[in-house]
Parts: C-alpha cells; sequence; structure tokens
C-alpha cells in the first residue's frame, strides 16, 4: 500500500515523539498543544495505524510509533538542514558543529585544529568534547566523531585522516639493550604479567626487544609522563612523542611494523551531508592546515574514503 502523508503530519508526530509529549513539544517548538494533537491524529488516520498509546496517564509509543520515529527521525533531521542551507546560507557552511574526540587527540592537536577550522569557516560554532567514552553520535547529538582504530559501524561513514606505526619509545637515560641483554622494564596499557616481544625497524636493521610490565597506565599521556620521569620503555604512536625526541627529552628504538593506528573521522551515514560536516571532514583529510602530521602509507586493501572496516 503506498502512503503520500503530508511531511508537515511527519514533522509534527517527530516532535511530539521527540519531546514524550504534546504538551512539551508545543512548549519547544511554538506550535499550539491543539495543532499538534491535530496533525498526529490526521497521520494514525492515514496510515490507518495507532502510534500514541492513550490509554495510559504516562506518554508512550505504541510499537509502531517507535518503529516510524527511530526510521524517519534522522531523515527529517537532514531535510531540515538541507532546507536551511539554501535558504540561508547559498552554499556558505554555518551553524553549530558538535564534535567528539579522544583525549590524547584533542590535548595534542584539537585546540590548532578549532582555531584553524574557525578561521576558515567563522559562521560555524565548533563545539568540542574530548572524552576516552565512546559516545552515541547519533542519540548524544553530535555531527562528527573521530576516534582512533574504530570498529565498524553500519550507522557511519568517513574518512582517515591520520595513520601512523607505533614506534617503542625510551628514557634517554635507558640503553638500547645489545645481544644478552635481559628485558626491558616497560610501561603497559592493560595489567599483564606477560613480557612482550616485539621487533623494531630502525633503516634496514631489525632489533628483536623483551619488553618487561614495570607500570600499568591507561593514558597515553601517562605513558609519556613516565618516560619522562626516566627509567622506563612504552610502544606509544610517534605523534605523541615526536617533540619530545626532536628535542632529545626521549629515544626513539623504531617503528613496530606491525603496530599501525590510524584516526578517523566519522559522521552519520546519511546520503546527505549537512554543509558543516562536509567542511569539516574536508579540512581534516587535507591536514587541517597542518596541524596533523603527513600520513604514513595505507596498509594494502585498506581504503581512506569508505565505512571503517
Amino acid at each position: 500500500m503506498e502512503h503520500k502523508s503530508d511531511l508537515n503530519l511527519l514533522a509534527a508526530f517527530d516532535l511530539v515523539a521527540q519531546h514524550q509529549g504534546f504538551g512539551r513539544a508545543a512548549a519547544a517548538s511554538g506550535h499550539p498543544k491543539a495543532t499538534l494533537s491535530r496533525q498526529v491524529r490526521a497521520l494514525e488516520d492515514a496510515l490507518a495505524l495507532r502510534l500514541i498509546d492513550r490509554n495510559g496517564r504516562a506518554f508512550a509509543l505504541t510499537d509502531e510509533g517507535r518503529l516510524l520515529h527511530q526510521r524517519t527521525h534522522d531523515l527529517l533531521a537532514e531535510v531540515g538542514a538541507a532546507m536551511t542551507d539554501l535558504v540561508h546560507d547559498r552554499g556558505v557552511p554555518r551553524g553549530r558543529l558538535r564534535v567528539s574526540c579522544p583525549l590524547v587527540f584533542g590535548h595534542r592537536f584539537m585546540g590548532r585544529i578549532a582555531a584553524g577550522f574557525h578561521h576558515a569557516f567563522p559562521q560555524i560554532g565548533l563545539e568540542v568534547t574530548a572524552t576516552d567514552r565512546q559516545v552515541d553520535l547519533v542519540e548524544e547529538g553530535y555531527d562528527v566523531v573521530i576516534r582512533v582504530n574504530p570498529p565498524p559501524d553500519s550507522r557511519l561513514v568517513g574518512r582517515c585522516i591520520m595513520r601512523d606505526h607505533s614506534h617503542v619509545i625510551a628514557s634517554p637515560d635507558l640503553a638500547l639493550p645489545t645481544g644478552g641483554t635481559g628485558p626491558v622494564p616497560a610501561i603497559m596499557r592493560s595489567f599483564t604479567q606477560q613480557n612482550l616481544a616485539v621487533e623494531t625497524l630502525r633503516g634496514t636493521t631489525r632489533t628483536a626487544l623483551t619488553l618487561a610490565p614495570a607500570l600499568t597506565l591507561p593514558s597515553l599521556l601517562m605513558q609519556r609522563d613516565a618516560l619522562l620521569a626516566g627509567g622506563l620503555a612504552a610502544v606509544l604512536p610517534y605523534w605523541l612523542v615526536a617533540e619530545d625526541i626532536k628535542a632529545g627529552r626521549l629515544a626513539d628504538w623504531g617503528q613496530v611494523p606491525q603496530a599501525v593506528a590510524e584516526v578517523w573521522v566519522l559522521h552519520a551515514g546519511r546520503r546527505l551531508t549537512s554543509l558543516k560536516v562536509k567542511a569539516l571532514v574536508d579540512f581534516l583529510v587535507a591536514g587541517a592546515n597542518g596541524a596533523l602530521p603527513p600520513r604514513v602509507p595505507q596498509a594494502a586493501g585498506s581504503a581512506d574514503a569508505a565505512a571503517p572496516s
């Protein structure tokens, strides 16, 4: 059966469902409560389905109402954003843009990125949250998330903006082991009593190392600070410590070829992408005006422009 319900009716239902009641929806939107009720009733009549359970005192969607809201909420938001872009900006990105990124990425890069993006797109209000908690982009109202080695998520698409090998990094007072030298005291991200065998590459020279757990620190920034205090080694992404190595505060014992960290910028996988989201993605992929380091060559079979897999 083909349904050609008025988009306004669907928008009224979405508003009521989002705010969990006619009164709250009326207060938030400025539309009369009676109008919203009449529009939702008209949508129910057009679909021949009950969308809101009116038997109880508390507001509740029926199963059909929940399904309709889940399937149409993002689409309606995208239509609204697209119409706003067309009417108000003639192709100039504008509006609030909410971004979530990991703590270490935020502290290391996001200040320069945000400043550069603001100068390039002054009509976009960039709001950045730095947290190691994996936020739900759709449920928590973020436009973009930045993640390191993200797992597959069918709801999200994006681009790889940074790719780097990890290195074995050591305090300058710690000697690089030679043949017969015992394990090196090292920092691990999770507790273990087992030694970690790694092979590093410096130029064409490969070195086998054994890292013995000495500390357990969950944060990359904590690990870097511990290395600066002396007497330890750790496997860290090179971009985190590049300046310390250049200044002689830390020593680079070589690349770990198998350990590659990819940083992705992700957004909801909808067919239409708002101008402000596209502006940020393109800005980051282009290197953010020098704020991001060059990417190491990608692994065979991987793709920069795709859903992470």
